[in-house]
């Protein structure tokens, strides 16, 4: 049986890493949406549609959801504490959504202001996605308030699209997987087996094509999902349609769907995943090129498909209780994702490459704006991501400060406190607050990337053989103040890419617990152009006040080192170059880390033959040049690149002396 998140309004974060970048959401990144809705005449196509004002549409067919997903933002916010003028704001702007809703429940302002015909385009023109996402606004809206104004809405909008769509009806999927994701959550929510029955109509109809014109890989419409064999097609869509599926085997076990959800998990985090979790090499399609092609600098790696995968490696790790899920959504969650939105709040990436020249920055908006308003709904939501549970069992997949309150089916009631420096700092002690004793199993997630860890439950040493499906666990009857404490090392590990990964031969990725690292030209000088690393360069970490974050810096003694080598060997034609000593002073950093998908080469990536030639210029192989390698001044996470002076970035860097 799979597990049961916990919900947002019963897990508070505390954290130094986690709270202010919500409360960032809250000052600066909604309001800012909101700002840009209204200067774009997002919020105004409704007053318009509502015949309040003047005019036609602006902008794209696909903006409601834009407005949708910041209202699901703030709601998220609600949901942690009370805001009096964030719920008078939301009543507002749910008064002028209500009031562009057609009597018989459609909602869409671009067909209804440019008069086109309603459902004529579901391939491309995105409204059962605009519907799906006023959907998942009005349950967390229910969920954090209590109020039934924007459910009323979007319960006519999702009563009229199953007037239009379902057997005997119309049978189109969605050209952009979203509603499905909704209904589920709905269903999930409230109950109603309508919602139920519609999503699961819409995720078996997608590759019957008998009647209709296939919207192909694309689309993810090439074929039933079940006989999808390998991920094709947009990341985001993708994501959204292998969640959506996810859930379905979740509520029924016997639909049959444990196979292909293991075929495309295997591919999906194994031969197309970066090291920073992000997804998608090929800029036209905003989606998978072949296996093991991730150009560095030519990277896609859509700040919304990395949210995608979060939203499916939570559902996977439900559906599985497996850690190694849990890795993929972290490694996703603190690093593709985390990337995409400024320190300040107010500026995106859409794209995210692991090489990139100074002219890639962040923007205040885009005419496509998904990635903005997505991060302001969802980085609200992380605590939902931090605890699941079982019928007498309680899960930790993440780490950080704070409190979760679960009520369990047996009827028990249990307080879990988190106290942690996480993800700075590996220690954390999970302590179990209960008003009675109270029998449960407490699961412990060890990271993929831990080697070594030690847990002690009252100062008691737990012993290796407790690890299930990379997690501790603790069975016995837990009283008021019993705690286990957990430490995870967190060495600076050295990542290497999967040898099929042509554009990252010759070299290593930072890695520190989740977080990946790159390097800056501005701490090199202005460029990062011959910066490169030693076998036996050590690393060593700062925590950088001004960035809030742990730096990372080699020791030049080895580089300086090697060039009074290469002096002395110019200068003495008769010493021989090779036999030149090294260091061996410093301690080697280890070089693979576990459970990294295609960036490592830990052995779990599948054994098969690439066939798929690399177009020309992608991942070429060139030669360092020795006497111009420089060490690395600083590398910070990549989370929080291009926050300072412009200038060039990358995550994978050259081995001293190495083809690159």
């Amino acid at each position: 049986m799979a597990l049961r998140p916990v919900p947002l309004s019963c897990v508070r974060l505390h954290d130094a890493f986690w709270a202010p970048r919500i409360e960032t959401v809250r000052s600066v990144t909604l309001p800012h949406g909101l700002a840009m809705c209204e200067q774009t005449g997002r919020l105004a196509n409704f007053d318009r549609a509502a015949g309040r004002l003047p005019g036609g549409h602006e902008g794209r067919f696909y903006d409601d959801s834009d407005v949708f997903k910041l209202l699901e933002g703030a709601a998220n916010l609600l949901a942690l504490r009370p805001d009096a003028r964030l719920d008078a704001l939301l009543d507002d702007l749910i008064d002028r959504i209500a009031a562009a809703q057609r009597p018989d429940g459609y909602l869409n302002t671009w067909f209804t202001l440019t008069g086109l015909p309603r459902w004529a385009d579901i391939r491309n023109k995105h409204e059962l996605y605009c519907i799906g996402h006023l959907l998942e606004a009005a349950i967390a809206h229910r969920q954090a308030t209590g109020k039934q104004s924007l459910w009323c809405v979007a319960r006519r909008a999702i009563d009229h699209v199953g007037a239009v769509f379902g057997p005997g009806r119309r049978s189109d999927p969605p050209g952009h997987p979203e509603i499905e994701l909704a209904l589920l959550r709905a269903y999930c929510a409230f109950g109603d087996s309508r919602d139920l029955a519609l999503a699961r109509f819409f995720v078996e109809q997608r590759g019957r094509c008998e009647g209709r014109e296939s919207y192909g890989e694309y689309a993810q419409d090439h074929r039933p999902i079940r006989d999808q064999h390998e991920p094709a097609g947009h990341c985001v869509r993708a994501m959204y349609l292998y969640s959506a599926v996810t859930d379905l085997a979740a509520l029924d076990p016997a639909a049959e769907f444990d196979d292909v959800l293991e075929r495309l998990w295997q591919d999906v985090t194994q031969r197309h995943m970066y090291v920073t979790g992000g997804l998608g090499s090929v800029h036209t399609s905003e989606g998978f090129g072949p296996p093991f092609d991730l150009p560095n600098e030519g990277a896609y790696a859509e700040t919304c498909a990395a949210i995608g995968l979060v939203l499916w490696a939570r559902r996977m790790q439900l559906l599985r209780r497996d850690a190694a899920c849990a890795d993929v959504l972290e490694r996703a969650l603190y690093n593709g994702v985390l990337a995409g939105l400024s320190r300040e709040g107010d500026a995106f990436f859409y794209v995210n490459p692991l090489a990139a020249g100074p002219e890639h920055r962040r923007r205040r908006w885009f005419e496509c704006a998904c990635c903005p308003t997505n991060l302001a709904r969802f980085v609200p939501s992380v605590g939902g991501l931090f605890y699941s549970c079982g019928d007498d069992e309680v899960y930790v997949d993440l780490y950080a400060a704070g409190a979760a309150t679960l009520s369990l089916p047996n009827g028990a009631a249990v307080r879990v406190v988190q106290q942690t420096e996480y993800p700075w700092d590996g220690l954390v002690r999970v302590a179990i607050d209960c008003s009675t004793p109270t029998q449960l199993a407490l699961h412990l997630r060890v990271p993929g990337w831990c080697d070594a860890n030690e847990a002690t439950l009252d100062g008691r040493l737990i012993g290796a053989e407790r690890l299930e499906r990379g997690y501790v666990v603790v069975r016995r009857e837990w009283r008021s103040g019993d705690a286990v404490e957990l430490n995870l090392p967190m060495p600076v590990r050295r990542v290497e890419a999967d040898a099929r990964v042509a554009a990252c031969r010759g070299q290593v990725a930072l890695q520190r617990g989740p977080i990946v690292y790159c390097i800056e030209g501005c701490d090199h000088g202005g460029a990062v152009d011959g910066v490169a690393l030693a076998e036996d360069d050590a690393l060593i970490t700062a925590f950088d006040a001004a960035m809030n974050a742990v730096a990372l810096t080699a020791n030049r003694e080895n580089h300086r080192n090697r060039e009074r080598e290469r002096e002395a060997c110019s200068s003495d034609p008769n010493r021989d170059r090779e036999g030149a000593a090294e260091d061996d002073t410093v301690a080697r950093e280890p070089h693979v880390a576990r459970r990294v998908g295609v960036h490592s080469n830990a052995g779990s990536a599948p054994s098969m033959e690439v066939t798929a030639a690399l177009p020309d210029g992608r991942g070429s192989v060139q030669q360092a040049d020795p006497d111009r390698e420089r060490p690395i001044d600083r590398a910070f996470p990549y989370f929080a690149w291009a926050n300072r002076t412009p200038g060039d970035m990358r995550v994978w860097i050259p081995r001293c002396g190495a083809a690159t």
